[in-house]
């Protein structure tokens, strides 16, 4: 209850523009963490005929948003935003990935933020799963953690519509049509997450999680994950 209602004191203070300024740096496609290399099982779905168009492409993320890691990391950030010490958080964000490749993703993007959030920043930062990481540097940082997990899940949103139009003829116009869909649906799931806690974690992304699988063993493939 207390660390609720130290959230939601967070939230309400209006976000300076330092703040933005920072969250943008954070979350642009220009941050060094490697985002593009990823496609969170995408490619397989792709290649199995599972998402076609913009239509399915825009049905298939938002099942990872509402049911999947998009929900779950949100909720990750928001803890580490408010703990004093996020090992435990860290050590889950690592233990919830289903595949190698995903655990890869989270690990390697989160110690790619860390490295770079240090560097110019100089935060107590350690190497640690990507919403982890990030969630810490807002909360050293007193930015408005509600906000943060909203840009955080557009920013997830918007790398995997940029993996869609490199594997299917999505252009870049009907690309942001699809992100722009999806907006309500990440701030929903970012206002959601701030009240909850770590228990409240689940996830039904049976499709989504085999194709993460499955993607291991595919050759050639663009993405690594």
């Amino acid at each position: 209850m207390v660390m609720a209602a130290r959230w939601a004191t967070i939230t309400a203070i209006p976000m300076r523009t330092d703040h933005l300024l920072t969250l943008t740096q954070w979350l642009s496609p220009a941050y060094p963490v490697g985002a593009f290399a990823w496609s969170h099982g995408l490619e397989r779905a792709v290649s199995r005929g599972d998402v076609t168009d913009s239509e399915s492409l825009a049905d298939w993320l938002s099942a990872v948003l509402e049911y999947g890691a998009g929900r779950s990391d949100a909720i990750l950030l928001c803890a580490a935003h408010g703990a004093a010490d996020v090992t435990e958080i860290a050590d889950l964000a690592a233990a919830l990935a289903p595949s190698l490749e995903r655990r890869m993703e989270t690990m390697q993007q989160g110690a790619a933020f860390a490295a770079t959030t240090r560097a110019v920043w100089g935060l107590d930062l350690p190497d640690m799963a990507y919403p982890v990481a990030v969630g810490r540097a807002a909360g050293l940082k007193e930015l408005p953690v509600e906000p943060v997990a909203q840009v955080w899940l557009q920013s997830f949103a918007s790398n995997l519509v940029q993996a869609a139009q490199r594997l299917m003829p999505v252009g870049q116009t009907e690309g942001q049509r699809v992100l722009a869909g999806l907006a309500p649906l990440c701030a929903k799931i970012g206002a959601g997450a701030v009240n909850a806690s770590v228990g409240d974690i689940g996830s039904a992304t049976f499709a989504v999680d085999i194709a993460s699988m499955q993607h291991e063993a595919d050759f050639p493939r663009i993405f690594r994950s």
